[in-house]
């Protein structure tokens, strides 16, 4: 499978960085054709344009955003490796999806301006990897999981109907043991080995 990762994180020695490089090592080892896209390093600028705005009911702006959105609409796996902030999104993931997930690339506008229409039909497989400092039950008991019913239910439910999703979430992630990330990464590597080859 062609394979994206997508990595949201600014410090290239982060836990986060990490896990994401555990990925990619775990596709090739499985044969997968990886394209990595790590938004600091090619300097993603996050923030939607007026031009882009006006464009979106009609033929979007995808100037200066070509490679990415070739990237995304070319696989047919995704993994998203990101820190959870504030139980959402790192501002610059949320500005990939607000400028790369746009209508005529994931999805398109209805005539009528009802439900839109997924356009990401050869996207099978999506890992998220992500790192939490909380506690898991602040996360799920407290918190409900925004971060992950907003991948499942608006991202995938909306774009990418045909797509499987395995969420990995590593909570405390600023004080853990090195046993613990060993064990994590395990957890990544078997998501990826459930993958068709």
């Amino acid at each position: 499978m062609k394979c994206l990762v997508v990595i949201a994180h600014p410090l290239t020695d982060s836990l986060c960085n990490s896990l994401a490089a555990e990925a990619i090592e775990q596709l090739n080892r499985n044969g997968h054709k990886v394209v990595e896209e790590n938004l600091y390093d090619v300097d993603f600028k996050p923030v939607l344009t007026a031009d882009e705005r006006l464009s979106y009911y009609g033929n979007f702006d995808t100037s200066g955003l070509d490679n990415s959105v070739s990237r995304l609409q070319e696989a047919d796996a995704l993994v998203l490796a990101f820190p959870t902030w504030w139980f959402g999104f790192p501002a610059i993931l949320k500005g990939w999806f607000d400028r790369v997930w746009a209508p005529g690339i994931a999805f398109e506008n209805a005539d009528d301006l009802d439900a839109i229409k997924p356009k990401l039909d050869g996207l099978r497989n999506v890992l998220v990897i992500t790192t939490l400092g909380s506690p898991w039950w602040v996360d799920r008991l407290v918190m409900f999981r925004p971060v992950k019913r907003i991948v499942k239910h608006a991202l995938l439910g909306a774009c990418a109907k045909n797509a499987k999703l395995d969420y990995l979430s590593l909570y405390r992630s600023e004080k853990l043991a090195p046993d613990v990330v060993e064990r994590f990464k395990v957890k990544i590597a078997r998501k990826i080995d459930a993958w068709p080859r």
